[in-house]
C-alpha cells in the first residue's frame, strides 16, 4: 500500500475518539468494528460530527498526568523527540505536548475530517497533521520515539493495530494511552463520588449499543491475548508486540461547571450526542433531574463539581530481535 503524502501543517490532533481502524481484509470480520467505507467507526463518525463542540467541552489533560505518561514513555526531558499523536482529534493532547520544553516533533494522525480541520486551525508549532488510521499509519518503520493515544484507543484495539504501532516505533520505544473519564462514564465497578453522578452513571449504562467504550474495558484484551491466538504463536512469540504487564496509573480530578455546561460535556460522549427525538428529551430530563436533586452541592457561583479520573497506561515495544527470548526458544526459519 502506498503511503499518502506527508502534508505538513502547523497543527495536529484532531478529534478522533472515533476510530482509526480501517476496513479489514476479507475473512477478518472479527476485527471490523463496524468500520464504514472511509475506515472510521460509523457511530464514532456520527458522534464526533460536532467537532467544535467536542473541542470546547471536552477537558484537557493536567500537567502531572501528562508528565506521568511521557515519563513512562521515556520522552520526558528528551529534547526534539519524535512523538506520534495517534487519533489526535481536535488536538487536546497535542496542545499538552507542544506546551512543554522538550520541543517535540509531533506527528498528529487523525482520520476524521472535521476533527482534523479543527486541529489544523489551531496552528500549533512543530506539529504535522496527517490523515491516517491506526492500522495504516503514514510513517516509516522504526521512526518515532513514542506513540500517545488520548481518549481513543478503545475504538481500534485490535491485533492489527498493535502490529502497526510496533512497526513505526523505534526499538524499545513506548506506547502511552490516556483517558479523562468522568465518574458518570466510568467502568461499572467504579463508585461515583456523589449520588447525582451515580445516577447519571446508571443512565450511561442503560445504553446498549455494542460499541467499544473505555468503560467496557475490552480494549485490555488485545494486550492480554497477544500470544494466545494459536499454540504456534505461543511457542515462537511471533505476535508479542508489547511487554506485559501494562503500566497503569490513575489521577483524580474535579472540575466545577454550571449545570448546563455539565450537560454539554456529557453530550460530547458519542452515543449521547447522536440521540434524537423523544429518546434525547428523555435522556436530558433524567440527567437534569439528577443534577438538580436536593442532595447536589453547588459553590457560590451555582456550579457543580464533576469528578473523574485520568487513566494513564503504558507498554514498551518488544524489538524484533528480542521476541525469541520471551519463551527461551529459537525462532523457526521462515
Amino acid at each position: 500500500m502506498l503511503l499518502p503524502s506527508l502534508q505538513r501543517t502547523q497543527p495536529l490532533r484532531s478529534v478522533y475518539r472515533l476510530a482509526l481502524s480501517v476496513a479489514p481484509p476479507a475473512g477478518r470480520r472479527d476485527i471490523q468494528m463496524m468500520a464504514s467505507q472511509n475506515g472510521i467507526n460509523e457511530r464514532a463518525q456520527t458522534g464526533f460530527a460536532k467537532s467544535a463542540a467536542y473541542d470546547q467541552y471536552r477537558p484537557g489533560y493536567s500537567p502531572t498526568a501528562t508528565e506521568k505518561l511521557l515519563g513512562q514513555c521515556r520522552v520526558s526531558g528528551l529534547k526534539n523527540a519524535k512523538v506520534l499523536d495517534l487519533a489526535a482529534g481536535t488536538g487536546k493532547f497535542t496542545e499538552a505536548l507542544v506546551s512543554r520544553g522538550e520541543h517535540y516533533e509531533v506527528i498528529a494522525v487523525e482520520p476524521h475530517d472535521g476533527m482534523r480541520e479543527v486541529l489544523e486551525q489551531k496552528q500549533l508549532p512543530r506539529v504535522s497533521v496527517l490523515n491516517g488510521k491506526a492500522n495504516s499509519i503514514p510513517l516509516e518503520d522504526d521512526s518515532v520515539d513514542a506513540i500517545v493515544v488520548a481518549q481513543a484507543f478503545h475504538w481500534f484495539a485490535t491485533k492489527e493495530t498493535l502490529k502497526e504501532l510496533h512497526r513505526v516505533l523505534k526499538p524499545h520505544g513506548a506506547l502511552g494511552l490516556i483517558w479523562n473519564i468522568e465518574d458518570y462514564n466510568a467502568p461499572r465497578g467504579h463508585e461515583a463520588a456523589t449520588p447525582w453522578e451515580g445516577k447519571v452513571q446508571d443512565l450511561t449504562w442503560t445504553f446498549k449499543d455494542n460499541e467499544p467504550r473505555f468503560r467496557h474495558e475490552q480494549w485490555r484484551k488485545v494486550f492480554e491475548e497477544q500470544s494466545k491466538s494459536t499454540p504456534l504463536s505461543l511457542i515462537v512469540a511471533n505476535e508479542q508486540y508489547f511487554a506485559l504487564p501494562l503500566g497503569e496509573h490513575q489521577e483524580p480530578f474535579v472540575k466545577w461547571l454550571p449545570k448546563e455546561k455539565v450537560w454539554e460535556r456529557y453530550n460530547t460522549i458519542s452515543h449521547i450526542s447522536v440521540l434524537q427525538g423523544e429518546e434525547r428529551e428523555r435522556t436530558y430530563k433524567t440527567f437534569m433531574d439528577a443534577i438538580n436533586g436536593p442532595d447536589v452541592e453547588t459553590n457560590d457561583n451555582g456550579e457543580v463539581a464533576v469528578h473523574g479520573n485520568t487513566y494513564t497506561i503504558w507498554a514498551t515495544k518488544i524489538p524484533e530481535d528480542g521476541r525469541a527470548s520471551l519463551t527461551h526458544v529459537e525462532m523457526p526459519d521462515a
